[in-house]
């Protein structure tokens, strides 16, 4: 059945979705003849992120970053799957989300920052590959100030980059996402040293992997497109849902400018942002750029779906089963022929289904 279409622009700002039914702007398959076109997945930190604080035990299930969360996301129809990178005092990229790991001894935690640990020292925390060795304890400081130990159904020991490459069973694709400290400032030179440790890496391994980076940190969004044109860059931003001095972090316009002006090929937006402003959406993609949303409401199939008909590129999730799962159940609603679209402004076609999901779920989900 044909899906009548509906303007964006005449639904409230505050209550709406967006969703991906078209292919990416750019070719982020680059050793794929025919890049898909469907809708794109990526597993949050392999198959989701660990919320040693939720009663949900789907978020302490498999240890994240790790190459066992790695393998077991290539059982689901992912498109990629997305990991931190972090570089090492000692000069080795390793797989680590947090800016500062913490340990216990004699009932004394202990504070350090991930990047000034050697590779020998980070890899002390935690599950060791030798059955017979014994790592320090792990903890997670979460952001509101609250100490948890690490403990998961199924754990793992700390990888580096090189492991990841050399170790993961699948053919998905990777995001590799740089990780900097919202709270320094980095000079040029520091940001050019890590990511050039981290390309010889990939130039190394990739092979015939799809790959493409991203990162929260402007200035070194800019950089990893100026030093090497293989692979896409995509800038990450909330959007908005919080305020930084640097201005270029705080809405999706900025976000826009920042890729034209430096080439970048896409936007990674908290999916809030877009929800509470689906007109930009149209404004990104006749910029030709790409726009793929992340946050914890991707993890409620409404909101996917709702995205996936909006013309959202794809969707970072943490409870991939589910929403893998999900999408393949969507496919067979959505007739993208029969969706029109009419020229003009920031008006977006959407069908009426989506429209009703969208007022059922997104006003009070919007502003948790």
């Amino acid at each position: 059945m044909a899906l009548k279409a509906v303007h964006v622009m005449n639904v409230p700002n505050l209550d709406q979705v967006s969703d991906p039914l078209n292919p990416p702007a750019f070719n982020i398959y680059p050793h794929i003849d025919q890049p898909p076109k469907d809708f794109m997945v990526i597993g949050h930190r392999g198959t989701g992120m660990n919320l040693l604080q939720s009663s949900d035990p789907r978020m302490k299930s498999i240890k994240e970053n790790s190459i066992r969360a790695f393998n077991a996301a290539g059982k689901f129809n992912l498109d990629f799957i997305e990991f931190d990178v972090q570089v090492t005092r000692d000069d080795y990229p390793i797989i680590f989300h947090d800016n500062f790991i913490f340990t216990e001894d004699k009932g004394v935690l202990i504070e350090k920052r991930v990047t000034d640990l050697s590779l020998e020292e980070f890899l002390s925390y935690g599950p060791q590959r030798e059955p017979d060795k014994v790592g320090k304890p792990l903890f997670r400081k979460t952001k509101e100030g609250r100490i948890f130990e690490w403990k998961v159904e199924k754990d793992d020991h700390f990888c580096t980059l090189e492991d990841v490459f050399e170790n993961i069973s699948h053919s998905k694709g990777f995001n590799i996402e740089f990780k900097f400290d919202d709270n320094v400032v980095y000079k040029e030179d520091q940001l050019v040293h890590v990511i050039q440790v981290v390309l010889r890496v990939v130039y190394k391994y990739a092979k015939e992997r799809s790959i493409y980076f991203s990162s929260f940190q402007p200035d070194a969004a800019l950089l990893i497109r100026k030093l090497q044109k293989i692979y896409p860059v995509f800038f990450l931003t909330n959007g908005g849902s919080e305020t930084y001095t640097d201005i270029r972090r705080n809405s999706l316009d900025e976000a826009m400018k920042l890729c034209l002006a430096g080439g970048l090929n896409g936007i990674v937006s908290e999916v809030r942002a877009i929800l509470r402003n689906p007109g930009v959406i149209r404004r990104i993609k006749d910029s030709n750029l790409s726009l793929i949303s992340y946050g914890q409401l991707n993890n409620m199939r409404e909101v996917v779906y709702a995205q996936l008909l909006m013309g959202v590129d794809g969707v970072i999730v943490d409870l991939v089963q589910e929403i893998t799962e999900a999408i393949a159940n969507f496919s067979g609603k959505v007739d993208k022929e029969n969706v029109g679209e009419e020229e003009g402004g920031d008006e977006i076609e959407c069908s009426q289904i989506q429209l009703s999901n969208l007022m059922k779920v997104i006003p009070s989900l919007v502003q948790q």
